[in-house]
């Protein structure tokens, strides 16, 4: 006998999309422009697209500082904000309620404390910020489809999300909340190996496989490894191994077997 939590859930989700379900001209541009390289198969994108829609019915995408949001921005950041949690589950999302939209880099007032531990206040230049339970914003210009604007694997909407899920369970530090079947030493000891080695690279002023940014911190690291497991799966698994197939088992997807299916069915 269905669960009645599992069968209301069904049934809401199927009212919630007969009522607004993103239009396939929309999708179909989407995902030309946005989607296209990721690789995915017929079945995935018509699941990211009931996500998408759903998204865009429990969130509030608004406009910041003059810009003007249209549905095809929604429809991008949303669908791209999905694909993290295309084998996972909308309430990944859960706690908070509005992605502000500026069309170029923001500044956001931070506290930085220097170096005798005096806390002072800066304004910081972003493309992308997400804040624990409050909005998540976002600059169009950092955003839009093609823009990788810190370099090949670089994607500031997936980049942003990842901290939304690392802050689940508190503060981001690069620890999300691991599946049942993960063993949080297997995760710790795949990371932390690679985040040191990454910091080191930095300091030394070495040449790095990844964004050096990620080098910040830990919650940084996992945002910014996110954004190459999906963009450049490849890279991820030929230089982080044991760091990608964590997150293989933390997202539930395998985006290098999509393209080696790609170019297998193309020859």
């Amino acid at each position: 006998m269905l669960n009645p939590f599992v069968h209301f859930k069904r049934w809401r989700k199927a009212r919630a999309l007969s009522r607004a379900r993103i239009p396939i001209d929309l999708w179909e541009r989407v995902v030309e422009d946005a989607l296209a390289h990721f690789y995915l198969d017929h079945q995935e994108l018509h699941r990211l697209r009931e996500l998408a829609s759903l998204f865009l019915q429990r969130k509030t995408i608004s406009a910041a500082s003059g810009h003007e949001v249209d549905d095809y921005q929604r429809v991008v950041i949303a669908s791209q904000a999905c694909l993290l949690i295309l084998n996972l589950d909308l309430d990944y999302y859960d706690g908070w309620h509005e992605v502000i939209v500026y069309a170029d880099s923001f500044y956001v007032a931070m506290q930085q404390p220097d170096e005798i531990g005096l806390v002072h206040e800066q304004r910081v230049l972003l493309g992308g910020e997400a804040w624990g339970t409050g909005p998540l914003l976002l600059s169009w210009q950092d955003a839009r489809p093609g823009n990788h604007i810190h370099g090949k694997g670089s994607n500031v909407i997936v980049h942003e999300f990842a901290h939304k899920i690392d802050m689940l369970n508190g503060a981001a530090n690069g620890m999300p909340p691991l599946h049942p079947d993960m063993k949080r030493e297997d995760w710790t000891m795949a990371f932390s190996h690679r985040y040191e080695e990454l910091v080191q690279q930095v300091e030394r002023h070495h040449h790095t496989r990844i964004d050096p940014y990620a080098a910040e911190n830990p919650a940084e690291f996992f945002a910014v490894i996110t954004e190459e497991f999906f963009e450049v799966p490849e890279r991820i698994h030929h230089y982080y191994p044991k760091v990608y197939h964590q997150l293989q088992l933390f997202y539930r997807q395998h985006p290098l077997q999509r393209q080696v299916h790609l170019h297998k069915t193309s020859k």
